[in-house]
């Protein structure tokens, strides 16, 4: 079934939460309507993860008519217009109609009003600039619903006046061009002109706010393009010094072609560069430095599967086919990693006697681990005892 291009549906929309606040709003003589990135998605027909109300409502009024229906309510960026209703195991944003009267490429001083098409008219692109009702009745002010079904990316107006509001726009318009553009259009030449002269703002942006951007992109089914047309217009390079997109491609059509969901610290791990400028988690930083050294490594993929588990097994293979030049990673790599992933290694310290303690039953244990290992999982509990029986161990006597 084709999108629609005048009416959404969905469970998130008819959900009580959604209703009740778009309803408290109406009854007060309020204009509310959703806004942006979930009517586009619903129009698209894909999941529905955030939901944004727009009003022109004054962020006090606001903050009265939510406390009167008795939602809870969180004034985070107030003096921005917005505030955040809790209701319902749903965080809703609601924020007034408001355009901007300066603005610094990072924050912007704003007037509230009462217009529709002047607030849609300082949003980012045509696509996000879209408006439904409690009805799931399509308001598009900026005709966005056409290059949203087309799948082209456009600025809403000047793409360089939109950039220099907030310079984050520039990461936002190549993750957008990977989730949403169809690669059969030519790119916005003026908009990579955009982006390529006003590139140093990036400097500006905190590491927070660069490296969400960064992961929403690399979770895109294929971020390949995008991250091609970043590096052509010197913007990759500014967040990550020394990336290599060829490398991405690689992994990626492996991802593809072996069928597996995008990992976006895996791809991360393939583009390879300084991460200096990103923010990422202790977890994150941790698990993408150890996926490198993996892939640097000689341990065969049955035995990453066993010591590791699949997720970072099947990442560290793929990303060592990648550094070794190869487009596969062999035609048992995958059937190895979740063959080792499920294995048990049988053997418990106990299966050792009491005479083998401290170092000395560590390193018997993972020697026997390494064996099993190398056996393709095959040697059984009897057969590794009966190595262990009958092998002393060198420059001293069987523990036996």
């Amino acid at each position: 079934m084709a999108p629609a291009r005048d009416r959404i549906t969905g469970d998130w929309l008819a959900s009580p939460p959604v209703q009740l606040v778009l309803g408290a709003f109406s009854r007060a003589g309020k204009a509310a309507y959703l806004v942006g990135g979930c009517v586009r998605d619903a129009i698209l027909g894909r999941p529905v993860s955030d939901v944004d109300v727009a009003t022109d409502a004054r962020p006090a009024d606001g903050v009265a008519i939510a406390e009167a229906e008795g939602i809870r309510v969180l004034p985070l960026g107030i003096d921005h217009g917005s505030i955040r209703l809790i209701l319902g195991g749903r965080n809703i944003e609601v924020t007034t109609f408001r355009s901007d009267v300066e603005t610094d490429g990072r924050h912007a001083t704003v007037a509230f009003g009462t217009s529709m098409e002047a607030d849609a008219r300082r949003r980012d692109f045509t696509m996000n600039a879209l408006y439904a009702d409690a009805a799931g009745r399509v308001y598009d002010p900026l005709l966005g619903t056409g290059d949203l079904l087309d799948g082209r990316v456009r600025f809403i107006g000047d793409a360089g006046e939109r950039i220099r509001e907030d310079f984050l726009r520039i990461l936002r318009y190549f993750r957008f061009l990977a989730a949403y553009g169809d690669r059969r259009w030519p790119l916005d030449m003026e908009a990579l002109a955009a982006c390529r002269a006003l590139a140093p703002g990036i400097d500006r942006l905190s590491g927070e706010r660069v490296t969400a951007e960064v992961v929403k992109l690399l979770t895109a089914e294929d971020p390949v393009s995008s991250v091609a047309a970043m590096d052509g217009c010197g913007v990759l390079g500014r967040i990550l010094p020394g990336a290599t997109p060829a490398t991405l491609a690689t992994f990626v059509a492996m991802e593809r072609r072996l069928g597996l969901d995008p990992c976006w610290w895996s791809r991360l791990a393939a583009l390879s560069g300084s991460r200096d400028r990103l923010r990422l988690s202790r977890r994150d930083a941790g698990r993408i430095a150890k996926v490198g050294a993996l892939a640097d490594g000689v341990e065969s993929a049955a035995g990453l599967g066993y010591r590791e588990g699949e997720t970072t097994a099947t990442s560290a293979v793929l990303l060592r086919a990648v550094r070794s030049g190869r487009e596969h990673p062999g035609e048992d790599a995958m059937a190895d990693i979740r063959r080792g992933s499920r294995a048990r290694f049988p053997i418990r310290a106990a299966d050792l006697g009491p005479d083998l303690k401290g170092r000395r039953l560590g390193e018997r244990l993972r020697a026997l681990e390494t064996r099993w290992i190398e056996s393709g999982f095959t040697l059984s509990r009897s057969g590794l005892l009966g190595e262990t029986s009958d092998r002393p161990e060198r420059g001293g006597p069987s523990p036996d």
